[in-house]
Formats: structure tokens, sequence, C-alpha cells
């Protein structure tokens, strides 16, 4: 391949954002040089060919996601837009980041115990009692209950942004059954495929070894130490918007892949119906909601967990990852208090910050924030996936109107942010490198005894629309594969 010279300025205007790929002066970031190289002197019909061929692939496979949209009488299910430009991480800066999400979730993990236990925090006066008791996701039922290895979190995605400086930040905690390990791991499948010589070259850290990782963590939570662990991963069914990565994983890790229907109790211990008959279950890994899961103990309508799970849970006969309650902690409200959970529990000032949030519940928050709204990210604290969240700077005068009516009387509903202007990468559309802006979900795994491991890079997801924020797959934002630099 002809080696090209560095390029003075970036292909689009930098417009004050932040960009992975590009800065003022010397153009491409010293770590991006390669990728540049080689996308710079790829031709357009080489470029569209191997677009095609990733998205046959992936329709080949499966690997879809389910959007819902109100205004459609039927869900429509579609690819996700993969990118085929890298996301590249240096080493130092990737080390900074592994040391912050491991600090942030011990500290979590930390805190959902003290609730279900000592309340320290709350007795402190650190994080109001009201936000406990009158969080949606808080759960009586877990009170006093001892969890296998102390691990209530063991999977957790952690968002993060970067601001017009390159700072990151975190964004959300998402602590109940984050979504998006597949598309980490199919996404460096489908580059190694496309570009097997720039892969290499680059000396990027592998993330295949991840999957060992995330295996061994659910072993570690096995409360049966006589025997090999039997672990399954618990689905609501074929038609959940993730079942693809609920198969992926139960392929990938082997384990198996169950719905409440397969399961039964006896004896306050969970069984898996097989055609060697009836084995018991150690570990259950579940992608059903807390409400879902057993209806003898929340949701008495429901048809998708099983009936005295709790029980057997509450008997330390099951491990169930993650834990039953865990997400008081992922509460949007609950966010705000993350850095003195780490100072309180771990004695340590925090390596990552949060953006700055605003209570609606707190009057002087709530009357800046409705005098600003048009500058503003509103979000509902019990939703996530981008549902039930206003953008300022892109709402129209109605949507503001609604918003600040539904702030005012429902104001413990709703947190407010700043618009944080989002980093940009570039992405290939019909063969030219255009900006959009990404974020980026990097993902821990907790096994007992607070053993933690990061998978490196996380996923990157990209806002496909020019201009707009948001990135989550549910509105139809694509993805990047992300390297590590080694």
């Amino acid at each position: 391949m002809r080696k090209m010279e560095r390029i003075q300025s970036a292909p689009y205007p930098l417009e004050g954002f932040y960009d992975e790929m590009f800065c003022e002066g010397p153009g491409v970031r010293t770590h991006y040089d390669q990728v540049y190289q080689r996308f710079a002197a790829i031709h357009k019909e080489e470029l569209s060919a191997k677009q095609r061929a990733t998205e046959r692939r992936m329709m080949e496979e499966g690997i879809t996601f389910t959007l819902y949209n109100p205004d459609q009488m039927q869900p429509l299910e579609r690819t996700i837009p993969f990118d085929l430009i890298p996301r590249i991480i240096p080493k130092n800066e990737w080390l900074r980041l592994e040391a912050g999400l491991i600090q942030r979730v011990k500290a979590l993990n930390r805190f959902v115990h003290d609730v279900y236990h000592e309340q320290r925090i709350i007795k402190a006066g650190i994080v109001p009692r009201k936000m406990i008791v009158a969080n949606c996701y808080f759960r009586p039922e877990m009170k006093g209950v001892e969890v296998p290895g102390g691990n209530y979190i063991t999977t957790s995605g952690i968002d993060l942004i970067r601001d017009h400086q390159g700072e990151y930040y975190v964004l959300e905690d998402n602590l109940r059954s984050p979504s998006g390990f597949s598309y980490l791991f199919k996404s460096r499948t489908m580059m190694n495929r496309l570009f097997p010589e720039l892969a290499f070259s680059c000396s990027i850290r592998d993330v295949e070894h991840s999957l060992n990782h995330f295996l061994t963590v659910l072993r570690s939570l096995s409360p049966n130490r006589n025997r090999e662990p039997v672990i399954a991963l618990l689905t609501p069914g074929q038609y959940n918007s993730a079942y693809y990565e609920h198969t992926f994983l139960a392929q990938q890790m082997g384990i198996h892949l169950v719905e409440g229907r397969d399961l039964t109790i006896m004896d306050h211990k969970v069984y898996m119906r097989g055609l060697k008959g009836l084995r018991q279950v150690d570990v259950i890994y579940r992608r059903i909601d807390d409400e879902y899961l057993d209806p003898l103990s929340f949701s008495p309508d429901s048809m998708l967990g099983l009936a005295g799970i709790m029980n057997a849970y509450r008997a330390g006969n099951l491990a169930i990852a993650n834990a039953p309650g865990t997400g008081v902690a992922d509460d949007k409200a609950i966010y705000i208090y993350v850095p003195d959970m780490i100072r309180f529990y771990l004695q340590e000032e925090p390596i990552l910050n949060n953006v700055p949030t605003y209570l609606m519940s707190d009057d002087a928050d709530r009357a800046f924030v409705l005098e600003n709204l048009q500058e503003m990210v509103v979000k509902e604290t019990s939703l996530s996936g981008g549902y039930g969240m206003l953008i300022g700077p892109a709402a129209s005068a109605q949507e503001l109107k609604d918003f600040a009516m539904n702030i005012r009387n429902y104001p413990g509903r709703y947190i407010a942010q700043p618009t944080v202007q989002l980093s940009r990468a570039p992405v290939m559309q019909q063969g030219s490198m255009v900006p959009r802006h990404v974020d980026l979900r990097a993902f821990v795994l907790a096994g007992a005894n607070e053993s933690f491991h990061v998978v490196p890079g996380g996923l990157t997801r990209v806002a496909m629309t020019e201009g707009s924020l948001v990135v989550n797959s549910s509105q139809g934002g694509g993805c990047k594969d992300t390297w590590v630099l080694s």
C-alpha cells in the first residue's frame, strides 16, 4: 500500500467538536495514522462492496435489533448499522478508563449491599431515604438477603462520553441487564474478516478472551461447590428485541438458553427440563426484569419467569446475575450520588466524573432548568434506551412546553443535564468520511469477592443521523468496532 503523507486537515469541518480521528494542526491523530492511510487509499467501489457484504452477513446470522415505534402498527426488525472505521483508544487512555470503571462498579456494588442491609449511607445523610424507598427498582424482598459471593452487579454497561475538550464523563450506569455484548464481539469478528492486515498491524487488545472471563465470573457465583456448576441464561423468548444477543452469549459460553417454562421448582431448588430428565441449575444469568422474574414475589401476571425462584434464591440454592433489586443503583436520580458513594465506601476520589446533573425534585434545580430548558437534556429517571427523553436544542416549542408541564407536575420523575457536545468520529457514507456523534458503552464483569474484568474497548455507539445526539440502538443508532492499543 502506498505510504501517504499525513493530511493537514480533516475531510470535514471540526466545528468545535472533539473528533476521535482528526485534530487541528497535524490533522490525523498519531494513533489513527495506519487506519486513516488504509481508508484514504481504498476505492469507493471496494468500500461499498465491503459494506454490502457486512450487511448481508449480519442479516444471514440474524444480528438484528427490533425497533418499537408507537406510530407503527408492527415493530421493525433490522440489522444494526455497522460502520467500517474503527474507533481507537490509546493504551494509557484506556488504563485510566479501566481503573475508573472498576472503582465505580465496586462502589455501586457496595451501595446496593448497604441499601439492603445496614443502610449506612442513608444514616450518614449522604443519600436521602426517600430516594431509596420511593425508587421503583427498590425491592423490599431483598432486605437482609446474602447474595452469592457478595456480588450484586455481575454485568454492567457504563456509558461514557467525551466533551469538546476530549475529557471523559460517565453519562449513565446500566446495571440491571445491560445489552450490547454480542454487538461488541461481532463487530470485532467482522473487522478481522474485512481488514485482517489492518487489525494485525495496529497491535490491538483481544476481546475474545472476555467471553471466558464472562463464564468464569458466572461460575464463581455458584453456591454449589461440590460439582461443575450448571449455568442457564433466562430469556423472555424470541420476540424480545435483544434475543439474538441471548442466543449468541449462550452459544459462545456453552451455557443453557432457557425460558421460564423450561424450569421447575422442587424443594426450593431450580431444575431445568431436558431429554435426560431434570437437572439442577446453580446460576441463572437473567435477561428479564425484576417484575417478571417471579409472579409470587413481583408481578403476579408474569408469564416469563418462574414461580418460586425467589424462594430458591433466598434459600441459598441459586445465584441470579444480576441480583434482583440491583436496579436501585441504576436509577438516573441515584446516579448523582455515585461520586459520593466512591468517597464513602472506598475513601477515594472518583477517577471518572459525572456529567453535571440537576434533580427536578429540588426547587432551585427545577427553577434553573425550567428557565433554561431549551439548553438541557431531560431524562425520565426510570426509563432507558433513549425513551422519555428531551434534547432541548433539537426540541420543538410544543415539546418544550409539554416537558415543562410534566416537570412541574411530576418533578420526582426527571433529572436534567446540560447538553454536552458529544465527541465525533468519522463514518463512511457513499465512500466519504462524514462526522457523527459517538459514545462508548464499557462493560465491566464482576465475580465473587470483587474480582473484576473490563472488556477491552467496549462498544462504540454511533448516532447515524447527522447532528443527532441519540446513539441508542432502540432509537436507530449504529456501532463501530473499538480498538484498544496494546
